[in-house]
């Protein structure tokens, strides 16, 4: 039946069990951030059965997934993304968009990507700057029960810092890409609404925005609740981005009910937005699929037993558990663990440096006590990033901390884990970090929350130089902003990988880790005050 904006009923629900018997006038069944967890929590053999299922009963259900799929584990850094695709092509998605990870490979190699998948790659603001065009379609039309229902993607702009920039420049440094961004969000929500306009007049009956936007630790301006609060005839939003498990209603631009929904990551859930036939509008969060596709399930095992095969070699032995998470909390990005001491110990030890940065968002997985191997490492370090040195002044290392601390106490991949020095953060001051649209380092135009800061057991001196260590990322790509660094001097640039300054300390220290960092909270060398 024509819808006309009528009331919505909007039922929504956690379920522990999947309704696969009950009728559904439209489904659309959805992920985020599965980061090549192929065969984590649920996975994607039972995503796939879970559909097959459903359609048994209803024939209008599809499946979208909300971006960073091909990477975070070493099956995708293995493959350069290729197995995950080849995966989810089995599962059989419908509909797929670009998170800021998709481009972790570099833009050449995802472009070469994109083609192969099946459900086709969508993004209302990834675009080419030399052209204004939209590097993907905007948007895909389905008619599902003999409605149409408009599915939009969108990427976050913050893509641009949490990626590695360099992708989205040319040789000589010029941006070539871009994804609407501006400091008030501004382009971004003119952007979408041009789109849902579009699709509406098209006739649309319903309007669903799959976006890698996120809530808690996104840049506010271009989270999923301000693009709803700031347009209209959006009917559902799914998000990834930051990681969440949720399902709930906000209020658009109008005042008019938008359900938005969140699957977590690695596929703890399968979302289920149902669209019903007198209109109303549920989600659901699907925790227990019991059934496996087993064409999807050989795949995945095929893919894993090559992973084994290829990173079984033993590395040596951990005598504690090294962590991210403390109390449920992702720590790594807005405190200090001992696996970020780990981290920043064996870069400061390979380059014998004054002192040595490494943002949390690059540290993805814990490392368990117990035997470690490639595997284990590559799990901790799925980016492959290359580490570089650089000459920088004392105001140069006040400016990173500074930004990395802009965020806290919530989450932030900028926020940096140290060796060979010490920083306080006072959370009571706001920050004063500056950012330009792009989300580049600016300024610090206000107090500072940094203090307290030493190198080598001294004072840090805003004048001296010192020789500092970290992944080209931040020191040379100017990721998470860190823009201070690209002037400065670079004494070595790209010749080792992260993972192996981590194999490198390991084996230097007998190839036992664990005296020193038995303490998840670290070694005392970030102090936060609330």
């Amino acid at each position: 039946m024509k819808r006309s904006f009528k009331k919505l009923a909007l039922a929504v629900a956690v379920s522990l069990a999947v309704p696969l018997a009950a009728y559904a006038d439209i489904v659309i069944l959805h992920t985020n951030d599965t980061h090549c967890g192929i065969s984590r929590n649920l996975g994607f053999a039972k995503v796939a059965q879970a559909k097959k299922d459903l359609q048994k009963d209803n024939p209008a259900v599809i499946l979208a997934d909300a971006g960073d799929a091909i990477q975070g584990e070493p099956v995708g850094k293995l493959s350069q993304g290729e197995a995950i695709l080849s995966i989810m092509n089995a599962v059989g998605y419908d509909f797929q968009i670009p998170g800021n990870h998709e481009f972790d490979y570099g833009m050449e190699r995802f472009l070469q990507l994109a083609p192969e998948s099946k459900a086709g790659y969508y993004s209302a603001n990834f675009t080419n700057l030399r052209t204004g065009q939209p590097v993907f379609p905007a948007y895909k039309m389905f008619t599902l029960d003999g409605k149409k229902v408009a599915l939009i993607g969108v990427t976050t702009p913050e893509t641009l810092v949490s990626s590695s920039p360099k992708s989205f420049k040319d040789d000589t440094g010029n941006w070539i890409y871009g994804f609407q961004e501006d400091e008030t969000g501004e382009k971004l929500y003119q952007c979408i609404q041009k789109v849902v306009n579009q699709v509406r007049t098209q006739g649309a009956e319903y309007v669903v925005l799959v976006g890698h936007l996120g809530t808690n630790g996104a840049i506010p301006v271009w989270s999923s609740p301000a693009v709803i609060g700031h347009t209209y005839g959006i009917d559902a939003v799914i998000d990834g981005h930051s990681h969440e498990q949720y399902s709930k209603v906000l209020t658009n631009q109008k005042g008019q009910p938008v359900v938005l929904a969140q699957t977590g990551t690695k596929l703890e859930t399968l979302g289920k937005i149902t669209i019903h036939d007198d209109g109303h509008i549920s989600s659901e969060l699907l925790k227990n699929l019991s059934n496996e596709d087993p064409k999807v399930a050989r795949l995945v095992q095929t893919e894993n037993e090559k992973v084994e095969k290829a990173l079984s070699v033993k590395v040596g032995e951990a005598t504690v558990d090294f962590v991210t998470d403390i109390g449920g909390v992702r720590r790594i990005r807005n405190g200090e663990t001992n696996l970020g001491d780990l981290c920043a110990d064996a870069i400061l030890e390979e380059f014998h440096v004054d002192g040595a940065l490494i943002n949390g968002g690059a540290i993805r997985d814990k490392l368990p006590k117990g035997e470690l191997t490639y595997k284990t490492v590559m799990t901790v370090y799925p980016f492959g990033n290359m580490m570089c040195v650089r000459q920088v002044t004392g105001q140069q290392i006040l400016d990173a901390l500074e930004v990395g601390a802009m965020m806290e106490p919530e989450e932030n991949g900028g926020f940096l884990q140290v060796a060979g020095m010490t920083y306080t953060i006072d959370t009571t001051i706001p920050s004063a970090v500056k950012l330009d649209a792009k989300g580049d380092f600016q300024g610090v135009f206000g107090p500072r929350r940094v203090k307290d800061v030493t190198i080598g057991g001294k004072p840090l001196d805003p004048t001296e130089d010192y020789r500092i260590a970290g992944n080209a990322y931040l020191m040379k790509d100017g990721g998470n902003g860190m823009t201070m660094f690209q002037d400065s001097y670079l004494l070595r640039d790209a010749d080792v990988s992260d993972m192996e300054t981590l194999v490198h300390y390991i084996q230097a220290h007998g190839n036992t880790i664990g005296e020193g960092y038995e303490n998840p909270e670290g070694q005392g060398r970030i102090t936060i005050r609330n």
